[in-house]
């Protein structure tokens, strides 16, 4: 199965913090294997983050502080495809977008904004494709997490995260979790 890593642009240290996060938990929790944090480095995401894996399991590869530039340069030179995650993108309802990212087997680099992206983005120099999730305003979180769930087709629901020192039983009501 293809790998997927997350690239998240844009970030604003005092205003994205606790979304940046949640895109990178999300990515984490639904299948993804890595989250980069492009051009910035903000320590106590990453501090998080680190916390989280350690806590819950799995292996999750987080870098920050690399130009986005740079990454998709790397990717692509490593025979992967960017996937730009934007309202104006083919739909992934309507289109077989979906579809033809997994037919070509490759590893994808899911790219998410914060703020306006630049222009660039939307062209097959930088992304390979460009998709909706639905053609309407929304959280790039929102966004992540129906991509994800798409892609893995709800199998990243039951993955078992190895190495973890806590885990959630699930019940119909109340919280129980075991320790190891």
């Amino acid at each position: 199965m293809p790998r997927i890593y997350v690239l998240r642009w844009g970030h604003r240290p005092k205003r994205d913090k606790r979304l940046t996060t949640h895109a990178a938990l999300t990515a984490r929790a639904l299948g993804a294997s890595g989250f980069i944090l492009a051009d910035i480095k903000d320590p106590k995401i990453e501090q998080t983050i680190k916390k989280v894996v350690q806590q819950w399991g799995g292996s999750f590869h987080f870098q920050m502080g690399i130009p986005w530039k740079t990454v998709v340069k790397e990717w692509k030179a490593k025979n992967g495809i960017v996937v730009h995650l934007t309202a104006y993108g083919e739909n992934i309802q309507t289109s077989n977008v979906l579809q033809r990212i997994k037919t070509t087997g490759k590893n994808v680099l899911v790219i998410i904004g914060s703020k306006k992206v630049p222009r660039e983005f939307f062209s097959p120099k930088i992304s390979d494709f460009n998709v909706a999730i639905g053609n309407q305003p929304h959280s790039e979180c929102s966004s992540l997490a129906v991509f994800l769930d798409r892609y893995f087709e709800g199998k990243e629901l039951t993955k078992k995260f190895e190495n973890a020192k806590i885990r959630i039983i699930p019940q119909k009501h109340g919280k129980k979790t075991t320790k190891s």
